[in-house]
């Protein structure tokens, strides 16, 4: 019976021959029983003695019948390359150069497309390359984020409690603080799934973070994470939503900015009216009802514009409320008077709020209105329409108005203008007609010597 060597009786200089025992080994075992008594006792080969069988025996050499064709007679072996790396001379003298390549195709483009502006090149290549970027991200399966991107995150903002959900600022923990209240359902829906994936619970708990509040690490700190459930609670509701929108802290620290500024400052600043009041009503109009909202317009605008602009700031819609600011019930207490008497406390809050508030906006029409200087033109025009209507009805030239005499000013002074140039021109040509005729006098008297001193 032939046994089989074990892998550890082999040398390591011989263990590429593991599979030659392998074959081996298959064969014996398909000899006939009588040929293995014989040969069981007998000593086997070295793994070594193996080394001098031909692999050829094992297989079957093919001749594949291929000839080889004879070289054409007018072919002439190359010269031996010399060590120069350029090419020898054309025999003509000269060689055409093809303008191809790259380089050819963007000089092109200038030229043809661009009108050799390299500023609108530069923008067409910058486009483009945007565009590679989408579609190579787009095969990738690479998602569109919206715009949402990567938002950085304040130590003061990771150390919110989650308890105090109320006072967080809920578009800067989902990472939206560019977008606020125009971000929409598909960038909240993205922003949000960004912060879970980053700030889940099971994927800190392999990394060790420090914990902002006690200063040591935490591994199962989750509060910044129930702060971004609360906050995409509160953004994906459409109620609540308008009510923290309505108390904004971006909001109250730009109202804060803007809206502190008196006739009297103004005046003593000399500030200009547009910079100064265009920012407050685009801060406001968020909360109007009625869309789109008139802009305050600017200097040269129509009276029909100025006054279409302060008949609908002073009959603002507003949607703006106040119940994020109402205070909760007391925990733990179930008397029905302290829960009525909160409800009543936070309904008269919110009124009064509400009325500050329109008050408020309506101070700013007012002071708006006071030093737009618009409405001086207006007037100055609406008296010089009278004037000019009360003299022509008492049969009295009318009296021209303001406008009127700078128009006839400078079209009197475009007249004086044309009528100096063309008295310029004309001594011009005067002095080229009289430079010419005493040209032509010096010439005659030129010839006439010349045929005197002939005779």
């Amino acid at each position: 019976w032939l046994r089989r060597p074990t892998v550890n009786t082999l040398q390591s200089e011989d263990r590429e021959f593991k599979s030659l025992w392998d074959r081996l080994f298959l064969l014996s075992s398909l000899k006939p029983l009588h040929n293995r008594q014989q040969h069981h006792r007998k000593k086997l080969p070295s793994a070594s003695s193996f080394s001098n069988i031909s692999i050829s025996k094992m297989a079957t050499v093919l001749t594949l019948p291929i000839t080889v064709p004879a070289l054409p007679k007018s072919y002439v072996a190359p010269a031996a390359s010399s060590s120069s790396r350029l090419s020898p001379p054309h025999p003509t003298g000269h060689r055409t150069l093809l303008p191809v390549g790259p380089a050819h195709l963007n000089y092109l483009r200038l030229a043809l497309h661009h009108k050799h502006d390299f500023e609108s090149f530069d923008a067409y290549l910058e486009a483009e390359r945007v565009a590679k970027e989408k579609l190579l991200g787009a095969e990738n399966g690479a998602e569109d984020d919206l715009g949402v991107g990567e938002e950085e995150e304040a130590d003061e903002l990771l150390s919110l409690d989650p308890k105090e959900w109320k006072k967080q600022d809920h578009y800067a923990v989902l990472g939206l603080s560019k977008f606020r209240y125009l971000a929409t359902a598909d960038q909240i829906k993205i922003a949000h799934r960004k912060k879970v994936l980053k700030h889940h619970p099971d994927k800190k708990a392999s990394t060790e973070t420090p914990s902002s509040i006690l200063g040591i690490q935490n591994t199962n700190d989750d509060a910044f994470f129930k702060c971004i459930q609360k906050a995409h609670e509160v953004l994906t509701n459409a109620e609540k939503r308008r009510q923290f929108d309505s108390v904004d802290p971006a909001f109250i620290e730009a109202e804060e900015d803007l809206t502190t500024i008196t006739e009297k400052e103004f005046k003593a600043k000399k500030l200009d009216f547009f910079k100064t009041f265009k920012p407050i009503f685009e801060l406001y109009k968020r909360f109007s009802r009625v869309q789109p909202v008139p802009g305050l317009g600017a200097l040269d605008a129509t009276k029909e514009e100025v006054e279409g602009f302060y008949d609908f700031w002073y009959n603002f819609d507003s949607w703006r409320s106040f119940e994020w600011l109402d205070k909760e019930v007391n925990e733990g207490s179930d008397s029905r008077d302290d829960k009525r008497y909160t409800e009543k406390k936070n309904k008269s809050e919110r009124a009064r709020r509400k009325k500050e508030d329109i008050a408020k906006l309506r101070g700013l029409v007012d002071l708006t209105l006071s030093l737009d200087p618009r409405i001086k033109l207006i007037k100055q025009q609406e008296k010089e329409a009278r004037e000019a209507k009360k003299a022509a009805t008492n049969g009295k030239p009318a009296k021209k108005t303001k406008a009127q005499e700078e128009e006839e000013k400078k079209k009197k002074a475009e007249e004086e203008k044309q009528k100096e140039e063309a008295e310029k021109a004309a001594r011009a040509e005067a002095k080229k007609a009289k430079a010419a005729a005493a040209n032509a006098a010096k010439k005659a008297r030129r010839q006439q010597r010349a045929v005197e001193d002939g005779a």
